[in-house]
């Protein structure tokens, strides 16, 4: 596997991914940036002690030169989520911590692929499709794959199965305006609406939200999951998967109101990046809550 991955940040978020895909053998090479150079520093360092554990040849501290002839580029830097914020209270200063970034990093491959990550990941992910120069398909953020994870695993436990045999999507912002896409959510064929009544199903619609502000308040930052999503992610690009994951990018239909705002919809996701869209057949309340999400992004781009 020749695959070289560069991940700007080296906070929980960066850090962990970095050791993740470290473990799971993703990557050739690894490059870890950060303004920080010492907590950079002392990350790689305590993460070569991996390497002869790993297939990874080599994890180095780098500098925004390292990253130009990347594969796939990670951005996770910006300003954390604190107590009680929202994410999108992060805009203004993430968006121009994303901005400074590219233009440090300037051209990269032209078939390089770029994961975002940071909050608000709607956003940034809008930001960097504009200013990047790379086609759309290749510039995508996390959207709602952490959030339809957590779904799995709150409706696994409530049913005691095996996550695998739940199907289904969290859509729209990856924040307080996504939803349960309750028509896509089934068991084992059994549609999740038939086994769950209606405050069931709004509660963990709410758990899920808030999910990350309760992580946040009792330890500061939420990073194992979505460290999990994004090694999810690099694995259906390096090996071509055309796995349908519900990404942060734009739809393709002009018409739809979702068209020039990002969030999370489901997208085939292979060697090139998105594939192409993967169409729902959504009940009308569930239109009204994605059109009502997206517009909240929208008052930010």
């Amino acid at each position: 596997m020749n695959t070289k991955i560069s991940i700007i940040g080296a906070g929980s978020v960066g850090s962990t991914t970095a050791y993740t895909l470290l473990i799971k053998n993703l990557a050739k090479e690894i490059v870890l940036v950060d303004v920080n150079k010492e907590k950079e520093e002392g990350e790689i360092m305590d993460m070569n002690d991996v390497v002869s554990f790993s297939e990874t040849e080599k994890i180095i501290a780098g500098n925004y030169s390292d990253v130009k002839d990347s594969d796939i580029i990670i951005l996770t830097a910006g300003v954390a989520q604190k107590p009680g914020e929202t994410r999108l209270d992060l805009v203004k200063k993430n968006k121009e911590i994303a901005a400074s970034i590219w233009k440090e990093i300037g051209q990269v491959k032209p078939d390089c692929i770029i994961i975002i990550v940071s909050n608000p990941v709607d956003i940034i992910t809008h930001l960097i499709q504009e200013i990047s120069g790379l086609p759309k398909n290749q510039v995508f953020g996390t959207g709602t794959c952490l959030d339809t994870a957590r779904l799995r695993s709150i409706l696994a436990q409530k049913f005691n199965v095996d996550s695998s045999q739940i199907e289904g999507f969290m859509l729209g912002e990856h924040g307080d305006s996504e939803f349960v896409a309750w028509s896509t959510v089934n068991i084992e064929g059994k549609f999740a609406y038939n086994l769950l009544n209606n405050e069931e199903m709004i509660q963990i619609e709410n758990d899920i939200k808030n999910k990350a502000y309760n992580i946040i308040k009792k330890k500061g930052a939420t990073y194992y999951g979505i460290a999990m999503v994004i090694s999810d992610i690099v694995e259906a690009i390096i090996f071509d998967q055309k796995k349908i994951l519900p990404i942060s990018t734009q739809f393709d239909n002009k018409k739809d109101i979702c068209f020039d705002v990002c969030l999370g919809n489901p997208n085939i996701i292979g060697s090139k990046g998105i594939i192409k869209s993967w169409p729902l057949d959504l009940k009308e309340e569930e239109l009204e809550k994605l059109e009502k999400s997206a517009g909240e992004l929208k008052k930010f781009i």
